[in-house]
């Protein structure tokens, strides 16, 4: 069962202990429990944050495979249907909520299936909450 569609910012608190919180944690617990569900994009963008923080010397290469390791061995589903959203609901929803397509790509996501959102992203929890989608944490 697919508990809550997950955005990269979350993922991101389980990588590096300086952006952890217990809500973070209790999540990240959560979706031991409960299949997570991603975009394809957020595997791009979880990617791009670890890299830079290898570039910026914050952790090392080793380090980086050890944090796609965590990820990849928790029941988190990638949905396939975002992208071939992208040009109409999600561009629609970009523009209506006033928030980047990669942004709205979450929330369509959320939307479309029904299930709370989770972020540390105030600009998109707050365009979730006006549409009617649960924020975690």
């Amino acid at each position: 069962m697919t508990g809550f569609v997950l955005d990269c910012s979350i993922a991101v608190s389980w990588c590096f202990e300086d952006e952890a919180s217990a809500a973070t944690d209790e999540l990240l617990e959560r979706v031991r429990d409960e299949t997570a569900l991603v975009p394809a994009l957020w595997h791009l963008e979880l990617g791009n944050v670890l890299l830079q923080a290898e570039r910026r010397g914050r952790i090392s290469t080793g380090d980086v495979t050890a944090r796609l390791e965590l990820l990849a061995n928790l029941p988190i589903a990638t949905d396939e249907e975002t992208t071939t959203r992208a040009l109409r609901e999600v561009l629609t929803l970009a523009r209506a909520e006033k928030l980047t397509t990669y942004d709205a790509v979450y929330l369509e996501l959320a939307m479309r299936r029904g299930l709370p959102l989770a972020t540390k992203d105030h600009a998109l929890a707050d365009a979730a909450k006006r549409v009617g989608i649960i924020v975690l944490p």
